[in-house]
Parts: structure tokens; sequence; C-alpha cells
């Protein structure tokens, strides 16, 4: 069972979909478009029969843009990458960094896919999904897409570590629209792997990536917060802005106070310290956990404090 791996051989959890299933899933939604087109036209053809050739051609050719082309488009962005036979085959449609995919994405998967799909018959699809290494089609080159299975056995939980809460929300007035997406899977996987890495190594790639991230915000990273919290806060920001622009939701909530509490390398202070001149008064001190050194059911250089 293959999985994602970036530069940095970091592995990231998202399991590209085999050929066989993904043109299973394009079979389907095929059936269904051409069933609709074919519904759609027979009723054009009954209603214009009193026009001209010529435009009757542009009806034809405009009702084939629209149920073909159009409307594939605007169910893949509505639904976010899942279309009935992608639904139907547990697969889904993501950005190269793990994001949902947006209207610019589904358009040029949909393009790209008149040509590869329909009008060589998937032949050339298939050629490009056999020889790339991840099963990507044309379309998904272009998008910086991929397709990846959503049904999966359930294995050890990986996930990208929550930042302290005095940290969310500092970076809500970040210009994000710079960051490409592969230095976003980039810091995603390094933040769900940074437990094995060694601790000198680790840092050294957190800092790396944050001076990255900070260039392409076009904002400096704080100098009070470590490089790994700092990675963490603003993909936490990211992630609240994607919840919030494909669901209408709130801006995203912190971190619960109660569960497990990361401990970044580099920190000055606990975590879980709370903020502020009340809250400083009525919280009991925290121990620090980083002065009695690993723990003896921590990994090597997790750089985390289980829960008790």
């Amino acid at each position: 069972m293959s999985e994602l791996v970036t530069g940095e051989a970091v592995a990231l959890e998202l399991r590209p979909a085999k050929l066989p299933s993904r043109a299973l899933a394009v079979v389907i939604d095929l059936v269904v478009a051409f069933t609709v087109y074919i519904l759609v036209t027979m009723g054009i053809v009954a209603s214009t029969s009193s026009l001209d050739q010529a435009a009757a051609a542009a009806v034809a050719v405009a009702t084939f843009l629209l149920v073909l082309v159009g409307v594939p488009i605007a169910v893949e962005t509505l639904s976010h990458g899942r279309s009935l036979g992608k639904l139907a085959c547990g697969l889904r449609v993501v950005r190269d960094d793990g994001g949902p995919i947006r209207f610019r994405h589904a358009l040029v998967r949909g393009a790209v896919g008149v040509v590869e799909i329909l009008m060589t018959f998937g032949v050339v699809a298939c050629i490009a999904s056999l020889v790339s290494e991840r099963g990507r089609r044309l379309g998904d080159v272009f998008a910086g897409t991929l397709v990846v299975r959503e049904r999966v056995p359930v294995g050890p939980a990986r996930f990208v570590p929550p930042p302290p809460p005095w940290l969310v929300g500092r970076f809500s007035g970040l210009d994000l629209s710079g960051v490409p997406d592969g230095l976003w899977l980039a810091v995603r996987s390094y933040l769900t792997r940074m437990g094995q890495l060694d601790p000198q190594v680790g840092h050294s790639m957190a800092e790396r990536l944050a001076g990255d991230l900070a260039a392409c915000t076009g904002a400096p990273a704080p100098g009070d917060v470590p490089p790994a919290a700092y990675l963490a806060a603003v993909v936490h920001e990211r992630q609240s802005r994607d919840a919030r622009r494909a669901f209408g939701g709130g801006p995203g909530g912190a971190a619960p106070v109660g569960g497990p509490r990361p401990v970044y390398p580099g920190a000055a202070t606990p975590v879980g310290t709370p903020v502020g001149p009340a809250a400083a008064a009525a919280a009991p001190p925290t121990p620090d956990v980083t002065a009695a050194g690993p723990r003896e059911d921590e990994g090597p250089g997790t750089g985390f404090v289980p829960p008790a």
C-alpha cells in the first residue's frame, strides 16, 4: 500500500488511487453524463425543430459543452472533489498538499479531460496514469491535483499537531496566497513526522521551512516562536480558512486545553501556560516538562509529551 513521499523522505498519509478504481469511477461518471446528455439533446431537438441548420449546430455544441464539460466541473467544485463515480468508489480529488480543490483545479482537470478522456476514449489518460508514479493523468499534472482513496484500512494515526493555544489566531492577518502547494505539502509532512526525525535534523528542517514560509508570506517569522510551533500555527490558520470557505463555518477553534499538549523544540515556556494576567493568576503553575528530559514512553526525539 503506497504512500506519498516528499523530497525530505517524509511519508504522507494520503493514498493515491490505483488505475482500476479511477477508471471505474470515470466510467460511472461518463454513463451518468451521457445519459443526461442524450435526454437533454432529445428535448432540445424536439423544441428547436424550427431552427435552421447553423442554429441547431450551435445549440448542439453548447449542449455538449454544458452537460459533458460544465456540469462535471461544477459537481467537482461543489462537492470538493467527489463526483458520483468517485463517491461510489471511495475516491476524492485533492490538491498536491492534501487540501480541498477549488474551481480553478476542477476547471483545468475538466478542460484537459475533454482531450485525454472524451476525444481519445481515455487512452491518453490511461497511458499517463500508468507512466506517472502517483497515477496522475495529464489533467492532474496541470491542475496540481491528485486522486486519493478515502476508504483505507485503519492504521496508526498520523495527524498534524495543533498549535499552542497562545498562537491560535495570531497569524490571521498573514497573506497565504503566495505560498505554493509544494511548500504546504512539505510543511504538513514535516509536522506529521517530526517525531520520527533526529532532533537536530528536525530542528534545522523546521528552521528552513519556517524561513521559506515567511519569505512567501512577506512577513518575518516571530523570533519568540519556535520554528515548529510557527509552522503548526500557520498550517492551522490555513486549514481554518479552508474550512470557512468550504463549509461556511466560523473561525477554527483553538486546540483543546485538556488534551495532549505538544512540546515544540526550542519553546521558551511550556505550551499549556495560560496567557493574560487574569488567566495567569487563576491557573495553577505548569511544570516544565522539558527540564526532566524525555519520558520512558516517549519515542526517540518525538517532541511530544503523551497524555498521562
